[in-house]
């Protein structure tokens, strides 16, 4: 009878304690929305992802508000991929909260430069500098691509890419959370595979139109034109709308090559690009870098980029 009295209580105290707690989501912060699609990717349910630059955001010039701050300070790892406004911020991030993991998914990532274009009349005395990557348009302009010196952040838009920026992240969840290492390794494969298919899907796409040019606003797409052997051709000059001589070369670079699409970015102003989509007797179409379903966004805009082609 002891022995059943003591039973019964133990049942009455599992009882009133309730079900077993679940373990705390490992909480993260990233920059932008594509990331967040990675690590939950790796994640799952083992994990919670704030993203710091909201929807329809410049992330090249965001600043976080007080809120967004006030998370960070909860936060285990925030998740870096090399954009703009880090430089500014990751310092005072850190700094709210020193015992935060920051991981830089971009280590060990070559960074290509932002491209500029310029187009002049060729000079016969100077050749084009090492630097240069000199094309000829139909009327005998110079179409020279010319590096600005500044290292290109959108690492993300380019399948190849984003495998080294989800070992980084399965490394650092594995890190802090070892009990679940089996199902981040598990998960990185899986998503490894999905990377590698679509990556394939791309290549097939594009694999009967090398060096095919399509015109952008901003250079968010120089990753992505170099993995399938595409160029970009940006209208955005150094961070800045072009001034009306270098618009109308644009202008006259796109009649040339048959260039009748103008992509633009939800995120900046279209005005330049409408103006040059007007005066080629072409059309402005949408592709976001930023979209928050980063597979599918990357086959829509690629379908997008080759019905483009001249």
């Amino acid at each position: 009878m002891r022995r059943l009295g003591c039973l019964t209580v133990f049942v009455i105290c599992m009882f009133l304690a309730g079900p077993p707690a679940h373990a705390a989501k490992v909480k993260t912060f990233v920059s932008i929305t594509p990331q967040q699609y990675f690590v939950q990717k790796i994640g799952g349910d083992l994990v919670e992802v704030s993203i710091l630059v909201p929807t329809g955001a410049d992330p090249h010039t965001y600043e976080p508000k007080p809120q967004q701050m006030a998370e960070l300070t909860k936060t285990a790892i925030y998740f870096a991929v090399g954009i703009d406004f880090e430089k500014a911020w990751i310092k005072r991030i850190a700094a709210n909260n020193p015992g935060m993991r920051i991981v830089h998914t971009d280590a060990g990532i070559e960074k290509m430069t932002l491209a500029a274009h310029h187009y002049h009349e060729p000079d016969k005395g100077h050749p084009a500098s090492h630097d240069k990557k000199e094309l000829t348009s139909g009327a005998g302009k110079a179409h020279h691509h010319q590096n600005t010196g500044t290292p290109d952040p959108h690492v993300w838009l380019s399948p190849p890419l984003v495998k080294t920026q989800a070992k980084h992240i399965a490394d650092e969840l594995v890190t802090v959370d070892s009990a679940n290492r089996t199902r981040y390794e598990e998960n990185l494969s899986a998503f490894l595979r999905e990377i590698e298919a679509l990556d394939a899907e791309l290549q097939s796409l594009f694999a009967g139109s090398p060096g095919a040019r399509f015109m952008v606003f901003h250079p968010s797409w120089g990753y992505f034109a170099h993995a399938y052997g595409l160029e970009q051709v940006p209208i955005e000059i150094e961070g800045k709308d072009p001034k009306p001589a270098q618009l109308k070369e644009l202008i006259h670079f796109a009649r040339e090559n048959g260039i009748r699409v103008v992509f633009v970015q939800p995120q900046f102003s279209v005005k330049s690009a409408e103006m040059v989509a007007r005066e080629i007797g072409g059309q402005v179409v949408v592709a976001d870098s930023l979209a928050g379903d980063w597979a599918e966004n990357l086959r829509e805009v690629g379908r997008k980029f080759k019905a483009a082609f001249p």
